[in-house]
C-alpha cells in the first residue's frame, strides 16, 4: 500500500488574499493502488469556446493541488511487459540470433508504418475528449524515412496558431524556454474548451504561469503562417477522409446533431481555404479573456509563488465576453445509417442515442449501468461478441458528455460478415439488461473497477487537472470527488435495470455509419 503525505486541494479567486484547503477524500486514498512521486508541476489554462458550455459569469480563478507520495507497487502490466521482453532477450541470446531478426525469423520484413499520436482522451487524459488516442498514419509514404517525414508534419501542424509565438517570443522561443524548464507548451482545442498548458519541474512553476500567459494574451497570429497551416489542415482532412472510423463517428453525430457545431466532425476544403489571420484575430477578440477563463495548477510547488505569478501575470487580462451557450437539440432516429464499401473486410458500427448529462442525479447509476453493459472489458457486450462470438477485438460502449448534452454508443470494428449480427447480439444484450437485473457479485465487480478508475485518474497531474475541469464544466459542485465512490459504491442491481430501462429506449436507439473498412 502507497504511503502518502495527504494531498489537498486548494480553490481561490485570483482577487481573494487565502485560498480554501479542501482535503480529498480519505476513501481515494484508502483505495489508491499506485501513485507515482510527483517532483513535476502542470499548469493548465481552460478557455471556453464560442459554443462553450460551461458556466456563465465565473471569473478567472485558481485551483490548486499538491500530491505526491513515496513508495510505489508494481502493476501486474509492467511485470508482464518486463518479463516477456526478459524472456526475449534470453531466447535471442540462447539462439545466437539478435533480437530483431530472432522476432522476425529468418526471410526479408518490411518495416511496420509508424503511426504518432496526436491527441489523447479517454480515462487515460481525464476525458478530454472521448476518444481515447488519435493517430495519424501515413498510408500513402513510398518509404519508411517518407512515413516519417509525413506523420512528423501532422505533428507539427496540432498546435495551431496560437503555437506560432507571441508578440514577444517567436514560437522557437517559446519552445525553447519551456524546454528550458524541463518541459513543454501544447495547445488542444476540442468542442467546448481550449486547452493550453505547460509541464514542467517544480522549481519552474512560476515562471511557466508567466510563459502561458504570454501565451495566451499575446498570440501572434502572423499572416505568414497561414498558408502552411491551410496545407497542414488539407492532409490532415484527406488523411481523416479515408479512415473509415472518422467517417461513422462523422455520420453518428450528424444523425444525432443535425442542426449544431457538434454534428459537424470534419471540415471543408471550402472552409479551409477561406481561413484568413484577420478571421483568427477576430475570433481571438472575440472570445478568449478572463471571464472565461479557468486556471489549474496541480503537482509538487510552492503556492505562495505559484499564486504571486499567477496574479501578476494575469491580473491585467481583458475580461472578454461571456460564453455563449448553445445547447443542441438532438434526434434519435430508429433507423439503419449505412455507407457501403464494397469488398471490405470490416465495417465500424455505432448504436446509440441521445442520453441525459453529469448534471442529472441518475447520471452516476447510468455510469454503472454503462460499464456493465459494454463499457469495460468484462462487460457483457465485450463478453458476448468478442470472447464468445469473435466478432470484433476492441468493443466499447460510452458516454459522450458535454454540457447540458450526452449520448450512448457501442462502438465496434467487426468483420464485415457478421455486421448484422453483430448489430443483433447489441441490441440483445440492452433487451437482457432490461428484462433481467445482474447478480449482485457482476455488480460488485463492476463497482470495485469503476471506484479504482477513479482514485487512478486522480493519482496524476493531469488526471487530477482533468477532474476538477469536468466538475466545473457540469457544475457538479465541491462534494463531488467526496461523493462520487460512495454513490458508485450505492448502486443496486435493481436500479442498473431501470437505468436500462428508462435511458436505452429501443425504439430510439440509432445503429448508424456501418462502414467498411477497405
Amino acid at each position: 500500500m502507497t504511503r502518502m503525505v495527504p494531498p489537498y486541494i486548494s480553490t481561490q479567486n485570483l482577487t481573494e488574499n487565502a485560498p480554501v484547503f479542501h482535503k480529498i477524500p480519505e476513501v481515494l486514498l484508502e483505495l489508491l493502488p499506485c501513485v507515482l512521486y510527483e517532483c513535476s508541476t502542470s499548469l493548465n489554462l481552460t478557455y471556453l469556446s464560442p459554443n462553450a458550455q460551461q458556466m456563465i459569469g465565473v471569473p478567472a480563478y485558481t485551483v490548486v493541488s499538491g500530491l505526491h507520495s513515496f513508495d510505489t507497487d508494481r502493476s501486474a502490466e509492467s511485470l508482464t511487459i518486463a518479463v516477456s521482453m526478459a524472456v526475449a532477450h534470453a531466447a535471442a541470446a540462447a539462439a545466437g540470433r539478435p533480437l530483431w531478426r530472432h522476432l522476425g525469423g529468418g526471410g526479408p520484413r518490411l518495416l511496420p508504418l509508424p503511426e504518432i499520436q496526436i491527441f489523447g482522451g479517454g480515462a487515460h487524459a481525464g476525458r478530454r475528449v472521448d476518444i481515447q488516442d488519435f493517430m495519424v498514419m501515413a498510408l500513402g509514404a513510398r518509404s519508411f524515412d517518407d512515413a516519417v517525414a509525413m506523420t512528423a508534419e501532422v505533428y507539427r501542424a496540432a498546435g495551431e496558431l496560437m503555437k506560432e509565438g507571441t508578440t514577444s517570443r517567436s514560437s522557437e522561443q517559446v519552445a525553447q524556454q519551456a524546454a528550458g524548464m524541463g518541459g513543454s507548451v501544447t495547445v488542444n482545442v476540442g468542442p467546448d474548451v481550449t486547452h493550453i498548458q505547460g509541464d514542467v519541474l517544480s522549481e519552474f512553476a512560476p515562471k511557466m504561469a508567466q510563459l502561458l500567459a504570454d501565451v495566451v494574451e499575446h498570440p501572434l497570429l502572423r499572416e505568414s503562417e497561414v498558408a502552411r497551416l491551410k496545407q497542414d489542415f488539407q492532409r490532415q482532412l484527406s488523411v481523416q477522409k479515408s479512415q473509415p472510423q472518422t467517417v461513422a463517428r462523422e455520420r453518428f453525430y450528424q444523425a444525432l446533431y443535425p442542426d449544431h457545431p457538434y454534428g459537424r466532425i470534419l471540415s471543408t476544403d471550402a472552409t479551409i481555404n477561406s481561413f484568413t489571420a484577420e478571421m483568427a484575430k477576430k475570433f481571438y477578440d472575440d472570445n478568449f479573456g478572463a471571464a472565461r477563463t479557468h486556471i489549474y495548477v496541480a503537482g509538487k510547488f510552492d503556492p505562495a509563488s505559484v499564486k504571486t505569478a499567477i496574479t501578476q501575470s494575469f491580473s491585467s487580462w481583458k475580461r472578454g465576453t461571456e460564453p455563449l451557450i448553445q445547447v443542441p437539440t438532438t434526434a434519435a432516429k430508429h433507423e439503419l445509417d449505412v455507407v457501403d464499401r464494397p469488398g471490405a473486410a470490416q465495417s465500424t458500427v455505432y448504436v446509440g442515442l441521445p442520453t441525459i448529462d453529469p448534471s442529472n442525479s441518475d447520471f452516476i447509476q447510468l455510469q454503472v449501468m454503462n460499464t456493465l453493459l459494454g463499457g469495460s472489458f468484462g462487460s457483457r457486450i465485450t463478453a458476448n461478441i468478442r470472447e464468445q462470438k469473435g466478432y470484433t477485438y476492441s468493443p466499447s460502449s460510452q458516454i459522450s458528455v458535454r454540457y447540458r448534452d450526452a449520448f450512448w454508443a457501442e462502438v465496434a470494428d467487426v468483420t464485415t460478415a457478421v455486421t448484422g449480427p453483430s448489430i443483433k447480439e447489441i441490441l440483445y444484450e440492452i433487451d437482457r439488461l432490461q428484462k433481467t437485473p445482474p447478480s449482485d457479485a457482476e455488480l460488485n465487480g463492476i463497482k470495485n473497477y469503476l471506484g479504482g478508475i477513479f482514485v487512478i485518474q486522480n493519482s496524476s497531474r493531469a488526471g487530477l487537472i482533468g477532474r476538477l475541469q469536468y466538475s466545473d464544466l457540469h457544475q457538479l459542485g465541491d462534494d463531488y470527488l467526496e461523493n462520487y465512490v460512495q454513490k458508485v459504491f450505492a448502486v443496486t442491481p435493481d436500479q442498473v435495470q431501470q437505468m436500462a430501462s428508462k435511458y436505452i429506449l429501443s425504439d430510439r436507439l440509432t445503429p448508424s455509419a456501418v462502414l467498411g473498412l477497405e
